[in-house]
């Protein structure tokens, strides 16, 4: 029988021989996730002896990561803004990228509106609308998206994350008018779809195989929901209101424009950690 660490080491070598970048922290996350533990408990209890049942959980897992599976998915959820967040096929799996969007809502409200009504347009697995709730814990959140699935893991994530009295889930579509009643806002954040359809077929594999495709096509310049969420959402926004957008790469330029052109004023843009511009805000 062979402890923690012996399965541990042997996945780390898997990975990290089929050129696996992560390699180090993957293979704790997949040890841990077969485990029914966190990582800090897996690594507590590294010298202790494991079950044959879990051994093959992880060797069912390492075989599935090794196919181009992204993690996420396999473990069943993934960390943003220090929150865990179910993740599935259903729904994008949350990145680093799109914490800045959570850091920048916060730099607008805290201390101005800490009570603001915030919608989150296109929330996917809603992780979007947990950080900020979490963060600003007076908000109260709308997250919208148009697939039935992705708000089924939305409002299993508000419900993990204990938001369930704050947080109102509305099934509608983006790239239309808001529905009659939903009242207005403070602040919209969005993180909509905004890769150019032409250059999906380029993106890593463990994007364009395992991630919904939907979720990331952007239309033909990548910006087709930018042009119709300021075209039929800004009138749901109170005078003083800002809109986020998470923008893509080399998109920020375009998007601002966007915004000026509608009428907005104090837009700017802030970086990721890479340096990249990946927030786009205008105050209506």
């Amino acid at each position: 029988m062979n402890t923690y660490n012996d399965i541990y080491l042997s996945t780390r070598n898997l990975l990290r021989q089929s050129g696996i970048e992560g390699y180090n922290l993957e293979a704790k996350l997949l040890v841990a996730a077969a485990s029914g533990k966190t990582v800090a408990q897996m690594l507590r209890d590294m010298n202790l002896y494991t079950s044959k049942a879990i051994e093959e959980k992880v060797m069912e897992y390492t075989a599935r990561r090794l196919k181009g599976e992204p993690v996420a998915y396999i473990t069943g959820v993934w960390e943003f803004y220090g929150l865990p967040i179910i993740t599935t096929p259903d729904v994008l799996i949350p990145r680093m990228d799109t914490e800045v969007l959570i850091d920048l809502a916060k730099e607008l409200l805290v201390g101005v509106k800490m009570d603001a009504r915030i919608l989150d347009l296109c929330c996917g697995s809603g992780c979007i609308t947990c950080a900020i709730g979490h963060e600003l814990p007076a908000s109260r959140l709308v997250a919208v998206d148009i697939s039935a699935n992705a708000l089924d893991i939305c409002k299993k994530n508000i419900a993990a994350n204990r938001m369930d009295g704050r947080v109102i889930c509305i099934q509608t579509d983006a790239l239309s008018s808001p529905p009659m009643g939903i009242g207005e806002f403070d602040m919209i954040i969005s993180n909509p779809p905004y890769i150019a359809s032409k250059e999906i077929l380029t993106l890593d594999t463990s994007v364009r195989d395992h991630e919904p495709t939907w979720a990331l096509d952007g239309g033909e310049d990548g910006l087709k929901f930018y042009k119709a969420i300021i075209k039929y959402w800004k009138s749901i926004l109170r005078p003083g209101g800002h809109l986020i957008f998470e923008v893509g790469e080399g998109q920020a330029a375009d998007v601002a424009e966007m915004l000026r052109y509608a009428g907005f004023d104090h837009v700017g843009t802030r970086k990721d950690t890479l340096g990249v511009e990946r927030a786009v805000f205008g105050r209506m």
